[in-house]
């Protein structure tokens, strides 16, 4: 039987988008999102925080037009990646590998300063990792940024 690995998120990037070229030229951009996760008790906020990778041209506009704070919407599949960090200890981490990256503000409308003000009463911060690698593969070609390609 074979499984499905989809997910769509929406959040606010962490910091302004790394943007790489592998050794053929390839465009990769990877950043983090913070989500929203409401607690059950009490008033506290605390979000969770996923890497994230897009990679093409796609790559090329997440650098070029998103930074701190922007609000986006993603589309793509989990993804494990393994590597040593830098004591040597064998190390695993999750991604998503976006299909689609959907900028849902306008440029703008949202300043960084904004994305500090929301973040201020979150309770966890993102665990420290180290600097991905990208190996030159298959993950598929160009990127469609469509607003169709969201359910909302």
């Amino acid at each position: 039987m074979q499984g499905i690995n989809r997910v769509i998120l929406v959040g606010r990037m962490t910091a302004d988008p790394v943007l790489r070229k592998t050794s053929t030229d390839r465009s990769v951009a990877s950043f983090t999102l913070a989500l929203d996760r409401r607690g059950g008790q009490g008033s506290d906020q605390t979000a969770d925080f996923i890497n994230c990778v897009v990679w093409s041209a796609a790559a090329d506009n997440v650098a070029r037009y998103t930074h701190k704070g922007s609000l986006v919407g993603i589309e793509g599949r989990i993804q494990t990646r393994k590597y040593q960090d830098k004591q040597g200890n064998n190390r695993t981490a999750f991604e998503v590998v976006c299909d689609n990256v959907q900028f849902l503000e306008s440029k703008n409308s949202q300043s960084s300063s904004n994305y500090s003000n929301n973040t201020s009463n979150y309770n966890t911060s993102p665990a420290p990792q180290a600097e991905p690698t990208y190996p030159e593969d298959d993950f598929g070609g160009g990127l469609d940024i469509s607003t169709d390609d969201l359910p909302f």
